[in-house]
């Protein structure tokens, strides 16, 4: 599947028009790839707050549920670390909120963030402060939060 993955990519970034070094391809989970684009034009292929990135990333997952019989693989497309420091960002912001919901015992809420941020949340908290807090999703789509509350 690695090897589909990088060659529709690498296809998908050639049709675009959009220069690239290479990609790499590797699995984060039994069912999640992470696919790394090395380029020059990084700020063209992330976009405005990862909107390009994004909708490459979509484009890339309808392309290979056309061809491959892992439909419903997950995968991830980042750009020379971009998605990877926003990952830490967040869950660095998820740490802080949960130890002032433990110390001040207030429900906290993070800002929205897309299903896969919330999930990584949820799980970074709930393996590190399982006995402390629970954590829920509130709202709905594209405004979807998450609700960290002391036990």
């Amino acid at each position: 599947m690695e090897l589909v993955i990088k060659e529709t990519l690498e296809k998908l970034l050639e049709i675009m028009g959009i220069s690239f070094t290479g990609v790499k391809v590797g699995k984060e989970t039994p069912s999640a790839f992470y696919v790394e684009i090395q380029t020059e034009s990084s700020n063209l292929l992330i976009g405005w707050h990862g909107e390009t990135i994004n909708a490459i990333q979509h484009l890339l997952k309808c392309l290979l549920w056309r061809q491959g019989p892992e439909k419903h693989a997950q995968i991830i497309v980042d750009v020379d670390g971009y998605k990877k420091r926003q990952e830490e960002s967040v869950l660095r912001l998820a740490q802080r909120k949960a130890e002032f919901a433990i110390a001040s015992q207030q429900v906290q809420t993070l800002p929205p963030m897309n299903p896969y941020f919330r999930r990584k949340v949820h799980m970074h908290l709930a393996e590190k402060y399982e006995d402390k807090i629970v954590t829920e999703s509130v709202g709905v789509e594209p405004q979807r939060q998450l609700r960290i509350m002391p036990k």
